[in-house]
C-alpha cells in the first residue's frame, strides 16, 4: 500500500527533518508512528500523505510512484486514495454533521445528492448516523472526531492518516476512539496513525519509532 525507500526531507538552512527512512505499510494494516516532539513524526505523515514532496528517495503509495505525478494528478490521488484525522476535528461551524463528511468528496466531482448519501453512510460506519443533522457545537468532543473519522472514510480511501487522533479528547473518548479506528481496520481499512503517546502506540499491532528524523525501531 505505502513504501518510502531512502526518504530524507531537508527544508531552508540545513534543517534535516528525515534522515534516509525506509518502511513499508501493507494493505490493512494498522500500524502507530510514535516518538517525541521533533523526532519527525509530523514531517513523515506529509511525505507519506503526499502533502510535501521528499528531497531525496522515493514513495511509492497505492501503486503510484509520487515523484513522477504533477501537481493535479497528485491532488487527485490525494481527494480519492488518501483519508486525514487530525488531533483539531477542522469541522466547519453552521453546517450539519452529514454536510461536512460530504465535504470530503468536494474535489472529486461527486454530484451532490451522492455526496450526502455516501456521507450518510460513513456516518452510519462510525456509529453516529443517528446525529447526522447536528451541527458541530452540539456534539462532544468524542462525536466530532467521529464525524472528521466519516469524513476521511467517505471517499473509500486506500488509506487514512490519522494524526493524534485522541489528542483533544478525555480518556473514555480516547479509548472510543482507538476501539472505532480497530473496528474500521477489522473491515479492511488500512490506517497509520501518528501519536507521541505510547499508551496508544501498544495498543496498535506495529509500532514504528523516530528520532531525530530516523526510523530507529518497527516492532
Amino acid at each position: 500500500m505505502l513504501a518510502l525507500e531512502g526518504v530524507s526531507k531537508t527544508y531552508p538552512g540545513g534543517v534535516r527533518a528525515l534522515d534516509d527512512v525506509s518502511l513499508r505499510v501493507e494493505a490493512g494494516e494498522l500500524a502507530a508512528v510514535v516518538g517525541p516532539s521533533g523526532s519527525g513524526k509530523s514531517t513523515l505523515l506529509h511525505i507519506m500523505g503526499t502533502l510535501e514532496r521528499p528531497s531525496s528517495g522515493r514513495v511509492r503509495l497505492d501503486g503510484h510512484d509520487v515523484a513522477t505525478l504533477g501537481d493535479r494528478a497528485l491532488a487527485a490521488l490525494r481527494a480519492r486514495r488518501i483519508g486525514f484525522v487530525f488531533q483539531q476535528f477542522f469541522l466547519l461551524d453552521g453546517v450539519t454533521a452529514l454536510e461536512n463528511v460530504a465535504h470530503g468528496l468536494l474535489y472529486t466531482a461527486t454530484p451532490v445528492r451522492q455526496r450526502l448519501a455516501a456521507a450518510r453512510i460513513a456516518l452510519e460506519r462510525v456509529g453516529i448516523g443517528r446525529r447526522a443533522m447536528h451541527l458541530p457545537n452540539q456534539l462532544s468532543g468524542g462525536e466530532r472526531q467521529r464525524v472528521a473519522i466519516a469524513r476521511a472514510l467517505v471517499a473509500r480511501p486506500a488509506i487514512v492518516f490519522a494524526d493524534e487522533p485522541t489528542g483533544n479528547l478525555d480518556s473514555r473518548s480516547g479509548a472510543a476512539v482507538v476501539e472505532l479506528l480497530r473496528t474500521l481496520n477489522d473491515a479492511g481499512t488500512t490506517i497509520v496513525v501518528i501519536t507521541h503517546d505510547q499508551q496508544l502506540a501498544h495498543q496498535l499491532p506495529r509500532r514504528m519509532t523516530m528520532h531525530d528524523g530516523r526510523l530507529v525501531g518497527d516492532a
